[in-house]
């Protein structure tokens, strides 16, 4: 095939999704933190990714040949990048629910997070079309902080603003547009 920037951009008829119009959800449990930093999260969600997935494969020999056949489906832990602001509501947040799943002090699970459903949320990553229309919708399922990342100090840091990562565990993701 020759090259043809013509049949190229007839190709990517919309000019291309953007990386930059997406839009995170989720909230922080109620137990642990009573909205605010929810709410915030939603403007400080700097960056995060439209999630992807695994099909295991099991394999089996049939007169010296490999058969494949499809296994089971896993997904990849799901990462965050956060603004941090003079407030901390955000970071706070995440360091009450991950004190509840497991104490610093203590090592015991806080009393109220008693079984999963109490202590996992379910999130959404929005992604926006450039006319600001909705164009996917990803939804976790069973959600609960596994990392919280340092917030790295430097002197030498002028005109910035802090910023952490925050990894987190789920059970499965569906999108708007598989069944």
């Amino acid at each position: 095939m020759a090259f043809n920037i013509g049949e190229f951009r007839s190709q990517l008829g919309k000019d291309g999704a953007r990386p930059n119009l997406f839009e995170v959800r989720m909230n922080i449990p109620a137990i642990v933190s009573p909205g605010a930093a929810s709410r915030k999260l939603t403007f400080m969600a700097k960056t995060a990714q439209l999630p992807g997935s695994t099909m295991g494969i099991v394999p089996l020999q049939y007169f010296g040949r490999e058969v494949k056949l499809a296994g089971n489906r896993t997904f990849a832990d799901w990462s965050i990048t956060v603004i941090n602001d003079e407030d901390f509501e955000v970071r706070n947040g995440f360091e009450r629910w991950m004190n509840g799943l497991n104490s610093h002090v203590f090592n015991q699970r806080n009393s109220s997070f008693g079984s999963a459903t109490s202590y996992t949320e379910n999130a959404t990553v929005i992604q926006y079309g450039k006319t600001g229309a909705i164009q996917k919708i990803y939804a976790f399922v069973g959600m609960f902080p596994t990392d919280l990342a340092p917030i790295d100090l430097d002197w030498g840091s002028n005109d910035t603003v802090e910023e952490f990562t925050v990894t987190l565990a789920y059970q499965y993701w569906e999108a708007s547009t598989t069944t």
